[in-house]
Parts: structure tokens; sequence; C-alpha cells
């Protein structure tokens, strides 16, 4: 995929003095707006899992994106204070994953090959029964399905899913067992990516215990700031708009941001489109709705360029400034 370019607008300058790079944030401000990638095992469900962090950490804001039934595995984000605003972002990105299906009688290799490879594209999906979701039909992408091994003595075999989010395997599995004319059961499921995170980026719930330990125990946090995410990793696919400080200030208080406060804005974003805010520091300021095209940008001097619909910064990290920002 081609990097994306931009119109600089305006002089890129920051005070030193206030704000941080995100890299760099104190453990306390990681737990006001963090995440946390955890590896969920077998037997618990997502909210489970979602409580227990929650005691461990001794904080009260937290939730997770992309709920894994309690029989699956891996991947399952954690958001942390303000980053549970983001939430329809997390559930909107793109997941892998691996499983084992199991049928009512043998199935030779290149059958099933032949047979995932025209479930690919877009698919008429509906939740399972047992989902919690209101039952009704909805259309997901198949953006690859393949057979990583079959074995037909034992009637089962494992394959490797890329989807588009809220994709239900279990129905995909049901589908593709009246598609072969027997029954199919998904028997494991293990995610692998959820959106921008992958596998190595994940810890477990050992070790995210033995982290909180040390810092409570022990006052040794270093462990547990390597287990937490600025909350602007999850906003990579967004399109970006850099904002001078004193915009940063005004838009943490919930103002729309206006054109003289833009540093750079990436090309070719439509109005109406969701955007990331950042300052030059890299912060995330919020996610706001494009009022105008930003190829629109070069030729306006003053009016609203985005309006905030969720906003992250804590108030006060920017001081106000009385220039029109």
């Amino acid at each position: 995929m081609d990097e994306p370019s931009y119109w600089e607008l305006s002089e890129s300058v920051t005070n030193a003095d206030f704000g941080c790079i995100p890299e760099e944030r104190p453990l306390e401000q990681l737990l006001k707006s963090g995440v946390i990638v955890v590896e969920k095992p077998r037997g618990p469900t997502s909210h489970q899992l979602t409580a227990w962090a929650r005691d461990l950490l001794g904080i009260s804001k937290i939730g997770h994106g992309g709920t894994l039934d309690p029989f699956a595995t891996g991947l399952l984000t954690l958001l942390l204070g303000k980053a549970t605003r983001l939430t329809d972002i997390v559930l909107r990105g793109d997941k892998t994953y691996a499983g084992v299906l199991r049928f009512g009688r043998p199935v030779d290799e290149l059958e099933l090959e032949e047979l995932l490879s025209k479930l690919e594209g877009v698919i008429y999906n509906v939740p399972p029964l047992e989902s919690a979701v209101k039952i009704q039909v909805r259309t997901r992408t198949i953006q690859s399905l393949r057979v990583i091994e079959v074995d037909p003595d034992s009637k089962i075999a494992a394959f490797e899913l890329s989807c588009s989010a809220g994709t239900y395997v279990r129905t995909l599995a049901k589908d593709i067992g009246l598609l072969l004319g027997t029954s199919c059961e998904l028997t494991e499921l293990h995610r692998s990516h959820t959106g921008s995170f992958s596998q190595e980026m994940a810890c477990t719930m050992q070790q995210l215990a033995d982290a909180a330990f040390l810092y409570h125990e022990h006052g040794e946090d270093g462990a547990l700031r390597k287990l937490i995410s600025p909350v602007e990793s999850l906003l990579s696919r967004l399109p970006l708009i850099t904002i001078k400080d004193g915009a940063a200030a005004a838009l943490s208080h919930g103002a729309p941001l206006a054109r003289p406060g833009v540093i750079s804005a990436q090309k070719g974003v439509s109005e109406g489109t969701a955007v990331q805010l950042r300052t030059v520091k890299g912060e995330a300021v919020s996610v706001a709705m494009m009022k105008v095209d930003s190829d629109s940008l070069s030729d306006m001097s003053a009016g609203e360029v985005a309006v905030a619909k969720s906003v992250l910064m804590e108030p006060g990290t920017y001081p106000q400034s009385w220039s029109k920002e």
C-alpha cells in the first residue's frame, strides 16, 4: 500500500514544556488511556477476562473490543480509560483466525480447497442462535479462506481465515457443511490478528498479573508499561491531521478545529470522513469528522475543518491560546 501524502499548511512548531511523546508517557497516564492486547485462553468469557484485568490493574474504567466465545482463544483488545471511547474503531478492524472443523464424513482436501476458494468475497452471514446479537442477515467480506491441513480419517480440517469485523465463524462453518452435504462443527478457533495488532504484541494474563504485582507491591512500573500501548495505537488506519498546540488546547475542551489550527493534512480525505487529530508530538487529541474536503484546505484561511466525535486528550495538557487557532 502506498504511503499517504500530505498538504503542508503551516510551520511545525511545538512547546517542549507541554504534552508528551506517546511512547514516553508515565504509567499513570497510560492507565487512563491505553491499550492492552491479551492472549485469551480457552474457558473464560471475554467479559470475565476484562473483569480480571480491572481487578489486577486497580482501575474502574476498562472494556474490550471484539468478543471471543469461551471456547475460542487468541487476541482480545482491552481498552483502558478514555480508550473505551474508541470501541467502535476496534470493532471495525479486520480479523485473522485459525480454526479446526469436524465433518460428518471424510472430506477430500481438493474438494475442500475448491469450496473455500468460492466463499471468498462478500457473503451473507447470520449470527448463530447462541449469540447475544440480534438475528439478522448481514453481509461480511472474506479476504482469504484457505486449507492448512486435512485429515480424512479423523474427518477434521484446519483452516486460516482473514475477514472483516463481525464475521460469525460458527455460521460460516455450518454453511460449509451445508455446501458439502454433511455436518460441519467448529471445534477450535484462534484469533491471531485484530485490526493493527498481531500475535507478537500480546501478553498472557499471567504476565499481566506478574507486572501488576511488581507495580502495586514493589513500585516497579517498567514491566507494566511494556504491556500497555498508547491509545494512538488504535488510530493508525484513520487519516491524519496534525494540529498546533493552541488548537489542541481548544479541542481538548470539545471545540471544533478551525483552519488556522491545522499544520498538515492527509490528501484526498473527503468531507464526512472520520480522522485522527494529533499534535506535533504525535499525541491523539480526538477523533473528528471532517466538515470539508482536505484538498480544499490550501484555499481556506478560516472556517471549521473538523468537529470532534471522541475527545481523548485531557483538558489542560496544553495552555489555552488566545490566537485564532
